[in-house]
């Protein structure tokens, strides 16, 4: 019996080497290309090109960010991108806990229907024409609620917010609340969400960076430049950026040259600009994230 413990711990030992080693590994692979871009994004444009900079930056320059923040778009994007996250975040939350919660009361008695219907729209749609169309008949094109109407909710948001009520909210505690007089309402709002945080602040974050990374809305549904996100105007600069480079072949070699370097600057930069935002904002719902997706997620 000694022998078998002492074997199964050098085994887990073994087990914990590997694996730590692996994780770093992994987390080696996925930190190295975010090191990479914030270096290159701020060292010369020279160095990014000749290859000099690996992991820490060159000659540390930020004429890169200069071009990119003198371009008023960019605070135009901001400000509208901003908006949507705000506006569009509150809606989906809104939409998927009052859809949620009744679907996980058991004296509900049509939510296997409705759990059934909302399913079928996650495997098949109506597709991009028809959305488009319908966008359309509802007078919402070129406005806010192109941007945080059609997407309102995911239903399998909706699933894991649903099973977390059912795994974490006692049937008891509304019993309980309905003897002394709480409605439903009063009870959601008073007890169920506070005792919620953790799967409000996972919504909250799927939620946001959605809308924040989103531009294919932007794309079909927004024609005033006024109302752009910020994604759109980013995805201009990269596009012009690389049409720049095609046209300058048969312009004065060393100018094709600084341009192209110049142009591969700013590329970085566009990139921290974008994602800088959503890195910040993640440490602040972390502690709830692993949380609040396992729970929600055990079972259906």
């Amino acid at each position: 019996m000694p022998s078998a413990s002492i074997r199964q711990s050098n085994f887990d030992r073994v087990f914990d080497m590997v694996n730590y080693g692996l994780l770093c590994i992994i987390l080696i692979i996925f930190i190295y290309p975010l090191l990479f871009v914030l270096s290159a994004s701020i060292s010369d444009p020279n160095a990014v090109w000749n290859g000099q900079v690996w992991l820490l930056p060159r000659d540390i320059s930020f004429s890169g960010y200069e071009m990119i923040f003198q371009n008023e778009n960019i605070w135009i994007g901001y400000r509208n991108t901003v908006i949507y996250v705000i506006v569009g975040t509150i809606i989906n939350l809104f939409v998927t806990i009052t859809a949620a919660y009744p679907l996980s009361r058991k004296d509900f008695y049509v939510r296997n229907f409705l759990m059934r219907l909302y399913t079928f729209t996650m495997f098949f749609s109506g597709g991009m024409i028809p959305t488009y169309l319908l966008v359309k008949q509802l007078g919402m094109l070129d406005t806010i609620w192109a941007m945080v109407i059609p997407n309102a909710a995911s239903v399998w948001n909706v699933v894991i917010t649903r099973t977390y009520f059912q795994n974490n909210i006692p049937e008891e505690l509304r019993e309980a609340s309905a003897i002394d007089g709480c409605s439903n309402i009063r009870f959601l709002i008073k007890i169920a969400l506070p005792l919620s945080a953790p799967i409000v602040a996972v919504m909250t974050l799927f939620y946001g960076v959605g809308h924040w990374n989103a531009f294919f809305n932007g794309l079909i549904y927004l024609s005033d430049r006024a109302k752009f996100p910020l994604q759109l105007f980013l995805r201009e600069i990269l596009i012009l950026s690389q049409m720049e480079q095609n046209m300058l072949e048969y312009v004065d070699p060393n100018e094709v040259s600084e341009r192209m370097r110049i142009a591969e600057t700013i590329k970085y930069g566009v990139i921290v600009v974008s994602s800088l935002p959503v890195l910040l904002a993640y440490p602040f719902v972390q502690r709830h994230f692993v949380k609040g997706i396992m729970i929600g997620s055990i079972k259906g």
